[in-house]
């Protein structure tokens, strides 16, 4: 079968850890040339080298996009700090819309002159939302209004740049089992400008969830990717501005 991603670059952030450097394995597995763009030197490194042992393409790109990638800094309303608002909004969005303003000239430019030929290359964005994005979650109003505004610059991108052949798209995750929300009782806080930030999920909370997931359980982050892959492949090339909702059937 032939590879989808076959002489494809893709440009995976926080591909370090959890489903990030899922989707950077089944990405080079298709055939991608893949950036492992993640903030921190080891895990970086560890994804490229497991890459090029199964035959793959990959380069490390360590670098600070504004904050430790992917994570959250929860509170009530009425205890949130400016910083702790700041923050999410920092990585969660504008993170991303820096990315993508820096790709015009791979995209559009490309595009035009791609045109002009006579030629047609899709071109794909795939940003990363959550169910707090599209539902809220209580002690996540930062977050949650982050993951809000990625839809909101999903769908403008997917107009903005749609007559130049480029689909966005983005996936709002629910349970997916990374150290995010794993058993708070066993994960150690990240650091975050000399202050501790908790993360993970209480093991009772955690027994909840499984309870109202109609699947029973937590995703995982190889499952995760494969819907990355989705809006990364051929197979959704007339699709363009949607969400896809990869929850377990939570959102019924």
């Amino acid at each position: 079968m032939e590879q989808m991603l076959k002489d494809r670059v893709a440009i995976i952030t926080g591909s370090g850890r959890g489903i990030g450097q899922a989707a950077a394995k089944l990405f080079a597995r298709e055939g991608a040339k893949v950036v492992v763009s993640d903030i921190d030197q080891e895990p970086a490194d560890a994804t490229v080298e497991e890459i090029k042992a199964a035959g793959g393409e990959a380069i490390a790109y360590v670098g600070d996009a504004t904050a430790d990638a992917g994570y959250t800094w929860d509170g009530v309303i009425q205890k949130m700090t400016d910083k702790q608002w700041q923050a999410m909004l920092d990585i969660h969005v504008t993170a991303p819309f820096r990315i993508i303003r820096a790709a015009a000239p791979y995209f559009r430019d490309a595009a035009k002159k791609e045109m002009a030929e006579g030629k047609s290359v899709a071109r794909k964005i795939v940003n990363i939302s959550s169910m707090a994005g599209t539902s809220g979650n209580a002690g996540q109003v930062n977050y949650s209004a982050a993951k809000a505004a990625i839809l909101g610059l999903t769908r403008t991108m997917a107009k903005e740049w749609g007559r130049f052949n480029v689909q966005a798209n983005a996936i709002a995750y629910g349970w997916i089992e990374t150290r995010l929300t794993q058993a708070k009782e066993q994960t150690e806080d990240l650091e975050r400008e000399g202050q501790k930030v908790a993360i993970g999920i209480p093991e009772a909370q955690r027994q909840m969830m499984k309870m109202v997931i109609p699947l029973g359980r937590p995703g995982t982050p190889q499952e995760a990717a494969n819907a990355i892959l989705f809006f990364a492949s051929p197979l959704s090339d007339y699709v363009s501005g949607q969400v896809l909702l990869v929850s377990g059937g939570l959102s019924l």
